[in-house]
């Protein structure tokens, strides 16, 4: 009789894992350690970065124009020179229209300077003659000025020089950058298809399409908007007769790019100008009705026409972008916030876990469920300007 058989040696099936689950604490607190070292690398490699994402941004910018130019006949190498030459042109244009202007504003200074003091002591007497108050000499306060100069002289010093090597440096590198990114971008995008499995390949090209179109609607229409509020700003400074109103009006376009508070600053200095050099407040607040008109135009028709829902951003979210990009890596960090914030609104709506968060930082209309109101309606000064054209 055989023995009866054990299961000693027979293969067993493994138990299954046991699942560790993580408080929700546990979680949060990764996350929030993550996101600080992320802060901390971005900041202490501002210095490599930055010109990474210039370079993105302009590459991105140029990519359909170097296209043209490969169908046309070139070999990729010969048109991405061809790219970077017209874009060295432009930039030497822009700097001798605004150097120009830039130079003979210099000149002024000193005269400005006489008449602003004057202004100074006239304030200081009729304060003096109401309420009491001690007037400053003008010597004091050349001499308080030249005191804080000289205290501070090491430190500005120091700082010009370093920002001046930094600048150099990135000038010599974007260039470099964008030459590489064009031509190596068949191989870069290939390089991301290898992280990801071949039936979702064609999701992530379809990310990468819609990021590559919202950069260049955002670049493309950023640039046309800055160019008509100058035209429109220089118009309206040249009726007035304002000094240096090119330099005014291309200095206030490029700000007025800055939600609210960008029209103010641009506007600030033109009006103070204005007031100390013709002593009219009537002039100076012409100037005003100036800034203000155009930027009336700005906000409610030439943005939403040239821009339209393309880059749809809430102001909110633009805002918070610009202070977050000016505390991380200061002007240029400000200069990238909005269309890296623009970006992340493009990967986060791509899948489902993160499309709360691009609908966060999206506009308000995009958010409408209502199924009874017309998409993209326009607002009410959109409605004015259908009327008037016999476009409603």
């Amino acid at each position: 009789m055989l023995p009866h058989s054990n299961n000693f040696n027979a293969p067993r099936h493994a138990a299954p894992a046991a699942e560790v689950k993580q408080s929700a604490v546990v979680h949060y607190t990764f996350v929030l350690i993550g996101m600080s070292l992320l802060v901390y690398v971005l900041h202490k490699l501002d210095g490599i970065i930055l010109p990474l994402a210039f370079s993105a941004l302009l590459a991105v910018l140029l990519l359909p124009v170097c296209r043209r130019l490969e169908v046309w006949g070139l070999s990729r190498i010969l048109a991405i020179v061809v790219c970077l030459l017209l874009v060295v042109a432009l930039l030497i244009g822009l700097f001798y229209v605004f150097g120009t202007q830039l130079m003979q504003f210099r000149n002024e200074i000193p005269l400005f300077q006489q008449k602003l003091a004057l202004y100074f002591d006239q304030i200081q007497q009729m304060l003096s003659s109401r309420f009491g108050f001690q007037p400053i000499s003008k010597d004091q306060v050349i001499d308080q000025s030249l005191e804080t100069l000289k205290n501070r002289a090491g430190g500005w010093l120091g700082t010009t020089l370093d920002t001046t090597t930094s600048v150099l440096s990135v000038v010599t590198l974007i260039p470099i950058y964008i030459f590489c990114l064009l031509y190596y971008r068949d191989h870069m995008r290939q390089f991301l298809f290898r992280f990801v499995t071949p039936d979702k390949r064609t999701s992530v090209l379809n990310t990468m399409d819609n990021i590559q179109t919202v950069v260049q609607a955002y670049i493309s229409g950023l640039l046309t908007v800055i160019v008509i509020v100058a035209i429109l700003n220089a118009i309206g400074l040249l009726i007035l007769g304002v000094k240096f109103a090119i330099f005014f009006a291309i200095f206030a376009s490029v700000l007025a790019v800055i939600p609210f508070i960008g029209i103010f600053i641009g506007a600030a200095l033109p009006t103070l100008i204005t007031l100390v050099e013709t002593g009219s407040p009537l002039k100076a607040l012409g100037v005003i009705g100036v800034f203000t008109i155009v930027q009336f135009l700005e906000g409610n028709f030439i943005t939403p026409t040239i821009t339209g829902s393309k880059v749809s951003i809430n102001p909110m979210a633009a805002i918070i972008a610009l202070i977050l990009g000016g505390e991380l890596w200061g002007t240029p960090g400000m200069i990238l916030s909005i269309p890296l914030t623009a970006v992340l609104k493009v990967i986060f709506d791509a899948s489902k876990s993160t499309e709360p968060w691009g609908f966060l930082l999206g506009d308000v209309a995009d958010g409408e469920d209502d199924p009874d109101k017309p998409k993209n309606q326009p607002g009410f000064f959109g409605r004015m300007w259908q009327q008037l054209s016999g476009k409603s």
